[in-house]
């Protein structure tokens, strides 16, 4: 199998020309990389008898107010992320960037960090709801990123280590430091997550490739608005039929119901004359 004739035309058009092609990314594309959804199984934790929801835990109100609770589960998912390896989707990707140069953007909505590791450049990979091998200063006296330490592995449901407390300190103030990403209760900003960069890059994009993700966040569905009402073409690569589905056959481009690994492929194929 392949894109259909009208996706292969589509991609080879844009291959001689020169304008920009946008990629909006979500949990589907590291799923094949063994890292499980954000509100799946392995998203819940277990503290004695309670058990927390995802969107319990991904709240400033709940670590502003229990941060040893909060960072464990953090430190956690990290290592879930920090073991799995970049697969093949994002390799197309970043060979994708290689030949593109300035013509690629790159939006993800995922903060397991693989987009850069597989070789995506920082400057054209946008990660609007973070990173999280990445912390800040939770009283904002300092916008710089620091590292999260490596401390070992954390098992599901661990209690906070008293001995971590130094180590996830801001190196200014000496308070706390947070994960750098973006909570439930908290708003999309140019400054930490380019989320003006994203919408004003879908407004120049001649074409917008969405690739594993079903649209549950407010920045991915404007994106995908936006290009609709502009009338440029939207492929959605994805193994279920979702909105964004729906919007790239309702123009002039398309669903592809395949992986991500494999419709990348084909995309990677057709823009770079592999």
């Amino acid at each position: 199998m392949s894109l259909s004739p009208q996706l292969q035309a589509l991609i080879e058009a844009r291959a001689r020309d020169d304008s920009l092609i946008v990629f909006l990314t979500g949990a589907g594309i590291s799923a094949e990389s063994g890292i499980p959804t954000f509100r799946g199984e392995a998203g819940y934790w277990v503290r004695g008898s309670r058990v927390y929801q995802p969107t319990e835990l991904a709240r400033w109100a709940t670590f502003s107010s229990k941060p040893e609770l909060v960072w464990p589960w953090y430190l956690y998912r990290r290592g879930i992320c920090r073991d799995a390896e970049p697969n093949s989707a994002h390799l197309a990707l970043a060979e994708i960037e290689a030949h593109l140069g300035s013509r690629f953007v790159l939006v993800t909505q995922n903060v397991d960090g693989l987009h850069l590791r597989a070789g995506n450049s920082l400057d054209r990979t946008w990660q609007i709801h973070g990173n999280i091998d990445f912390m800040r200063c939770a009283r904002e006296c300092d916008p710089t990123l620091h590292e999260v330490p490596d401390l070992g592995p954390i098992t599901q449901g661990a209690d906070f280590d008293p001995a971590w407390k130094a180590q996830l300190r801001c190196p200014e103030c000496q308070g706390w430091s947070r994960p750098h990403v973006l909570w439930f209760d908290e708003s999309y900003d140019e400054e930490r997550y380019r989320a003006e960069s994203a919408v004003q890059a879908a407004t120049k994009a001649s074409l917008l490739v969405i690739v594993g993700t079903a649209g549950a966040t407010n920045l991915p569905i404007q994106m995908g608005e936006i290009a609709r009402r502009r009338g440029i073409p939207i492929i959605d690569i994805n193994p279920d039929h979702d909105p964004f589905a729906a919007l790239a056959e309702a123009g002039d481009g398309g669903w592809v119901p395949e992986p991500a690994s494999t419709g990348l492929a084909w995309i990677r194929d057709g823009l770079t004359g592999a």
